[in-house]
């Protein structure tokens, strides 16, 4: 008994191997077929193609010179700074413990206390002033608190959240954010990113429907072919694969045509950006395209193709039935 058991498993383990490779070298020759169908008719081919190619880089052209702008922006971090005037009644003990306090907060980075007394002498040494400065008979100026901001965390309207908040604490007088453009420039950065997605969004649409009218066509004209392949018994997953295969390759190309636009487009704005960055004495570049990137437009496009061709094959292949 044993050792029919184990026959029967062995005799089990290789059917189900052997139905697996047929699966698979099933799929195998789908996706030649369909590969080679595109390949017959390059023009029509390259023309959906082309399509998806330029949906495609246009958003992803945009994210990748978006993400260069906020390359540049990470260096302007290091010059924003909060300026907290303090009252004149504040003691340097009641502003070292205002300092340390804010320096807990996640908001903000790290605080520096300038005293009353150190804020003179600093103005003294760069104004030029310190003889009319020494008939006073009291210091003018107030203790201040230099306040670096994490900017990766209170991007433009929480940047200004939190000056207006600094600003009502009972010692302060004035909160002055000393490089206001800086909030200003992120504000339009986090604008520009919600139009890019907006756009990603319609681009994709036309994406789904580019490849799905394709298939929809190609089911039309193969319309007597697949009754045929119905009538002898083939089930619509059977029906489906090679029109599955076919949207996915169109993504896959697609994908393929808009890196190529990308880093054509990069390779034609280095020049004028290089010249641009010389005249404010900036070595910045354009970035290429990241590893992270390739994968993430070509998974992107494959995967549009493949939802494309489903709803396209979903739709009007159930409407073909043996009569």
């Amino acid at each position: 008994m044993s050792r029919q058991r184990q026959n029967r498993r062995k005799s089990h383990a290789q059917h189900s191997s052997s139905r697996l490779q047929a699966y698979l070298s099933h799929h195998r020759e789908v996706a030649a077929f369909s590969l080679g169908k595109l390949l017959k008719a390059p023009v029509a081919s390259f023309m959906t193609i082309a399509v998806i190619g330029i949906a495609l880089a246009l958003p992803g052209a945009f994210y990748h010179f978006l993400k260069n702008a906020q390359a540049v922006s990470q260096s302007w971090d290091d010059s924003a700074q909060i300026s907290l005037y303090l009252s004149h009644d504040t003691s340097d003990e009641q502003g070292k413990a205002i300092a340390a306090a804010l320096t807990g907060r996640a908001e903000i980075i790290s605080t520096r206390y300038i005293s009353q007394s150190e804020a003179l002498a600093e103005f003294k040494q760069h104004s030029g002033f310190g003889g009319i400065l020494d008939a006073l008979s009291t210091n003018p100026l107030p203790g201040v608190i230099i306040a670096k901001p994490n900017l990766s965390r209170p991007r433009s309207t929480q940047l200004t959240h939190l000056i207006s908040e600094l600003e009502r604490m009972p010692a302060v007088e004035l909160a002055v954010f000393d490089t206001e453009w800086v909030a200003r420039m992120y504000a339009i950065l986090d604008v520009v990113q919600s139009v890019i997605a907006i756009v990603a969004g319609l681009l994709c649409l036309a994406v789904l429907l580019a490849v799905g009218n394709t298939i929809r066509l190609d089911i039309l004209a193969r319309k007597e072919e697949i009754i045929v392949i119905k009538l002898i018994g083939a089930s619509d997953a059977f029906v489906r694969r090679p029109f599955l295969y076919g949207g996915f390759w169109y993504g896959l190309f697609g994908g393929l045509f808009a890196i190529l636009l990308i880093s054509l487009a990069l390779i034609l704005l280095e020049g004028p950006i290089q010249t641009l960055a010389k005249l404010y004495n900036s070595e910045f570049s354009l970035r290429i395209l990241s590893p992270a990137m390739l994968l993430t437009l070509l998974g992107s496009s494959s995967l549009l193709g493949l939802l494309g061709a489903w709803l396209a094959v979903s739709r009007h292949l159930a409407q073909i039935k043996p009569s």
